[in-house]
């Protein structure tokens, strides 16, 4: 992978290009981009909806309803290793299970996926104060 493309993956995910070429982060790799979208068409899009926007066929049911990736603060923070928490164990009292049942590599795979979906302001990714 070119040092352009892995910039411009790191972009997409909020990363500095500092960070990334110093090696603390890594960006992922177009092809596990490409199984994250495909695990959350199987996994997600029944809640969260096909663009996160939480309007999934059973969001209907759910209370509280599905977050909006792009709209909603995620309960438990935005960075990666904390999306890969809220993958792996869920998200107390909420709808959200935990999806442990995938394999570390596909719940990486989700994660960097869903992070694509959050604006890169970072806005929608902040922890709630007192959560």
């Amino acid at each position: 992978m070119t040092r352009t493309l892995s910039l411009a993956i790191a972009a997409l995910l909020g990363m500095s290009g500092t960070a990334l070429s110093a090696g603390k982060i890594k960006a992922p790799s177009p092809e596990q981009l490409e199984k994250g979208k495909g695990l959350f068409t199987v996994n997600c899009v029944p809640c969260h909806g096909e663009k996160g926007d939480g309007s999934g066929p059973a969001a209907v049911a759910l209370n509280p309803k599905p977050r909006n990736f792009a709209k909603e603060p995620f309960k438990q923070g935005t960075k990666p290793d904390e999306v890969f928490k809220s993958i792996s164990t869920g998200v107390k009292d909420t709808p959200m299970v935990g999806f442990a049942h995938l394999s570390e590599e596909d719940r990486w795979a989700l994660t960097h996926w869903v992070l694509t979906m959050v604006p890169q302001s970072g806005k929608a990714g902040g922890k709630k104060k007192g959560k």
